[in-house]
């Protein structure tokens, strides 16, 4: 996809081109969010459209992920343990890196490993991963901004399920319930940083071009604080 210039907006709105050339914009940009909101997918057009590097998670390569979500709890400490030492050599390279390297788009926060380890593991597996954890002694960078994505449940499970992905197959309504419960309770609180929090039950920033524009020109005027994205819920209420 080509990099898209944003001068058919209003022309208070930056290009692209200008944004890019901002020494003040954010170098670390986490994308988070419930599965099958669409974390990857946007990640990847804001790299493109940025002229940014992508830091994505490996649950493709996850051999323990779709055995997990199939049949629980005998897979849940392997799994989240791999998807542990994966992101430690992530953020590894992401701490070693220049200081003026391009924007950075990750589709996952460390903070999320925590979170599902949590929700999915014993009390007695959940003290060894924190042992395990403690040893890695991550130096996690802070992102510039969290963009937190939210969708209802029924918007998750038929994006999950026109995806079509194999090791997705099994995942339930009512895991899939706690995971969205345990994001939301966590960016109640999240004060890290600026985060943007966007709905996107009814709108489609990945295939549609106004969508993602309108996105674009929220996520560089976030500078600090909490922010809110809801277009749709504004024209319903118009």
């Amino acid at each position: 996809m080509p990099i898209r210039c944003l001068n058919a907006w209003v022309p208070e709105l930056m290009s692209i081109e200008s944004w890019n050339a901002d020494r003040h914009k954010p170098r670390f940009i986490v994308v988070e969010g419930p599965i099958g909101v669409g974390k990857t997918s946007l990640a990847k057009r804001l790299a493109e459209a940025f002229g940014g590097d992508l830091v994505l998670e490996s649950d493709e390569k996850n051999p323990f992920l779709a055995d997990f979500y199939r049949s629980g709890g005998r897979s849940a400490l392997p799994a989240q343990l791999f998807f542990l030492f994966e992101r430690a050599k992530q953020l590894e390279s992401l701490r070693q890196a220049d200081l003026f390297s391009p924007v950075r788009i990750a589709d996952y926060h460390i903070l999320k490993d925590r979170l599902f380890a949590e929700m999915n593991l014993s009390p007695e597996e959940f003290l060894l991963y924190e042992q395990i954890s403690s040893k890695l002694d991550l130096d996690v960078p802070e992102p510039d901004l969290v963009i937190y994505l939210q969708a209802s449940v029924d918007v998750l499970m038929s994006r999950i399920a026109r995806r079509g992905r194999e090791h997705e197959r099994n995942i339930d309504r009512a895991y899939l319930d706690r995971v969205a419960e345990t994001y939301a309770k966590y960016f109640y609180d999240y004060d890290a940083g600026p985060l943007l929090i966007v709905n996107v039950s009814a709108i489609d920033p990945i295939g549609n071009d106004a969508d993602f524009d309108a996105l674009f020109d929220q996520i560089r005027r976030v500078s600090s604080g909490r922010h809110f994205f809801n277009p749709a819920a504004a024209v319903a209420f118009a």
